[in-house]
């Protein structure tokens, strides 16, 4: 599938191959959306939203990761502030900064966590389950897969990595790190210094896209970079293939 977006008739198909679901905790149901393959069974991959939430962007990651073969869960992270997603528009970068500083980080990390065993004990999840998290999600897929077993994790350019990496022991499951080098929020020497924490694990990879910017994977949002996405969208379908095999 390389960079492109699925078209609009594959689009449809898998929009209605997902289900609303909820994953029970102590002190309430998280909300999520699941996408089963055309298998109806395979690995598992929670995918992990960014500051906007369970976007349009977000549903059509979900919906390309199920059509290589993966059984994806969505979990809505910000279930506790009563807001699934941000609208897009040009308030959408403050709004979805202002949910973010309304977060319970740790409480956000363990329905993660609650998440990833939920969906390791769905009928349908065979194989193992990984991490797959974008900008706000990359970072906190990171802690999750420090905190809980996973088999696989690919962080797009974690926005809490810079703070976070000093903090935890560093993933030790196969992890897939990707950076723009002209990040806004990230900047080079940070990016370096994450480099040079996480790649102390065995099994890390870690790439950084020239010219590209923060959340450069999102074709909805300003900063989005067609050339570094679809790269970066290629390592991760070939990491994932060769760690989480489907089939």
């Amino acid at each position: 599938m390389g960079g492109r977006w699925l078209d609009g008739g594959r689009a449809a198909y898998w929009a209605a191959m997902s289900t609303r679901v909820v994953v029970p905790i102590a002190d309430g149901e998280i909300p999520g959306i699941l996408w089963l393959p055309a298998s109806g069974s395979g690995p598992g991959i929670v995918l992990v939203q960014e500051i906007f939430g369970l976007s349009p962007y977000i549903h059509r990651r979900a919906a390309d990761l199920a059509a290589l073969g993966y059984v994806v869960l969505a979990p809505q992270v910000f279930w506790r502030l009563g807001a699934e997603s941000v609208p897009d528009g040009p308030g959408m970068l403050q709004e979805g900064i202002e949910l973010v500083s309304g977060i319970d980080w740790p409480a956000a990390v363990g329905d993660v966590i609650a998440a990833v065993g939920w969906l390791r004990g769905r009928p349908e999840v065979h194989g193992g389950v990984g991490l797959v998290g974008f900008c706000f999600g990359g970072g906190l897929a990171y802690h999750v897969a420090a905190e809980t077993q996973v088999e696989a994790l690919v962080s797009y350019y974690g926005s809490a990595l810079p703070g976070l990496v000093d903090t935890i022991p560093p993933v030790q499951a196969p992890s897939l790190h990707h950076f723009g080098a002209a990040d806004s929020f990230i900047d080079a020497a940070a990016v370096e210094r994450i480099r040079a924490i996480v790649g102390q694990a065995p099994a890390c990879e870690f790439h950084v896209y020239p010219g590209a910017d923060h959340a450069f994977d999102n074709p909805d949002f300003v900063l989005y970079h067609a050339e570094a996405s679809a790269q970066a969208w290629d390592r991760t379908v070939e990491f994932l293939g060769r760690i989480l095999p489907v089939g």
